[in-house]
């Protein structure tokens, strides 16, 4: 298939207005069938997003006429994590951070567990999915467990149950088997409607949702609770007292990306904006895509994440889906002209201009017709550009910035770092923005 053809397709499947056709068929559908408004849920014991989702999840049905197919996972898809330890690791942060957000319970160091205490408590859960009352029964067990509360435990799980996993085991496959099938790989998900909402981070989607359908239950006009993340960005400080307090030792805001990661290009537009904001240096630190250092990146994940992007992108005003993957020849030209667009003090804005182009212009940038717009637009020039571009020197800083973004713990793109503090995605530049404001306060 040519890049042509490719950048189509994917142009047409991402597209908001498919999007709502979809919709509208799963409504009608829906409706003709009379069913419920049903929400599946994927939960995980040891996963921090799905205890903090449960925590929200009776609160949600109280605004809407939502029921819930609960389905209890425990083992991951190896080929969607490439570093499971560290994305365990991180995931605990992050439900520090979002815990924090929303005012909700999280520990403040993550519980004491084993293989086996977690398939326990998975099998408890499994018994219960057949019954009524879940929801409370889960929370109860999810909380003893991230508490590590022993005695709560053994009060709440039953023997017969925990000493015989094997016969849990065909059900928690058919849960996983399923989650696979219909098209993702995390646990702590929702899935409505033929779409997917991944704990609180995009809890807020399906409230619009649901709102759009008329289904809120709240006071006129209808709200959407789960937005904190990125409603007031750039606003926790007025633009004087961020000039007031500018320290001109203040920390930079470094930010780990690849070129072909479209999470990069949104982190790229929007830490560009908190940069200029609180007047902090961006260093960027390019690395190369996964599939360009050998790595598998699955095709159920490739297309989730286009069109949780498309959404992304919209709920932040930034323009994507005209897409022209610049993966192989693409990428090169772009590293191998950064080191002169910084020469240039262009660096950032070459970069941004770059993810754009291949993003949301569809410009191939492969070609050279492609390149020398997404050079000169910024400023630089063609006929210097075209004796840097087959200057393959950036392989070494490529490689450095990865080693180096590994030595943070991190594991991909984008990433960033703030003072002694780093955070993995695009969607996290809420708790870098609050202590930025910290630190100038």
């Amino acid at each position: 298939m040519s890049k042509f053809v490719a950048s189509t397709l994917m142009h047409l499947v991402i597209s908001p207005r498919l999007l709502a056709l979809k919709r509208k068929f799963h409504e009608r559908r829906r409706a003709r069938k009379q069913s419920t408004h049903l929400a599946t849920a994927y939960l995980r014991i040891n996963d921090p997003h799905s205890y903090l989702l449960l925590q929200v999840m009776a609160p949600l049905a109280k605004r809407y006429p939502l029921q819930y197919d609960f389905r209890t996972v425990l083992s991951l898809q190896p080929a969607m994590y490439p570093a499971p330890e560290l994305w365990e690791k991180n995931a605990f942060v992050d439900g520090l951070d979002l815990a924090g957000l929303y005012d909700l319970e999280f520990p403040s160091r993550p519980p004491i567990s084993s293989q086996q205490r977690d398939a326990e408590l998975t099998a408890q859960l499994l018994h219960w999915e057949l019954q009524p009352g879940y929801l409370d029964k889960a929370l109860a067990l999810f909380t003893a467990y991230w508490n590590d509360d022993s005695a709560a435990l053994e009060q709440l799980t039953n023997p017969g149950v925990t000493q015989h996993l094997e016969c849990y085991q065909q059900h928690r496959l058919a849960n996983e088997n399923l989650l696979k099938n219909q098209g993702h790989y995390l646990s702590g998900m929702l899935h409505y409607g033929g779409e997917w909402y991944w704990g609180l981070s995009r809890l807020e989607y399906l409230e619009r949702r649901l709102n759009e359908l008329g289904l809120s239950q709240d006071a006129k006009p209808p709200s959407v609770e789960f937005n904190r993340g990125h409603v007031n960005f750039c606003k926790h400080l007025d633009k004087n007292k961020v000039i007031k307090n500018t320290d001109s030792a203040d920390s930079p805001l470094e930010m780990y990306l690849s070129i072909r990661s479209p999470y990069s290009y949104i982190g790229l537009v929007r830490a560009r904006q908190l940069a200029e904001h609180y007047q902090l240096p961006l260093v960027l630190k390019p690395v190369l895509p996964m599939v360009m250092r050998r790595m598998q990146v699955p095709r159920t994940k490739g297309f989730y994440i286009l069109q949780d992007v498309q959404r992304e992108a919209i709920n932040y005003g930034i323009p994507f889906g005209n897409i022209a993957d610049p993966l192989g020849r693409g990428v090169e030209r772009c590293y191998a002209l950064y080191d002169y667009a910084k020469s240039e003090g262009k660096g950032t804005e070459f970069m941004e201009s770059y993810a754009r182009g291949v993003w949301a212009e569809g410009i191939h940038s492969e070609t050279d017709e492609g390149l020398k717009i997404l050079v000169e637009r910024v400023g630089l020039n063609w006929s210097k550009a075209q004796e840097l571009v087959k200057n393959d020197s950036w392989r070494l800083w490529a490689q450095d910035n990865l080693a180096e973004m590994y030595s943070q713990d991190l594991w991909g793109v984008p990433s960033f770092k703030y003072a002694d503090r780093v955070w993995f995605g695009q969607d996290r530049l809420e708790p870098i923005e609050t202590l930025i404001a910290e630190k100038r306060a």
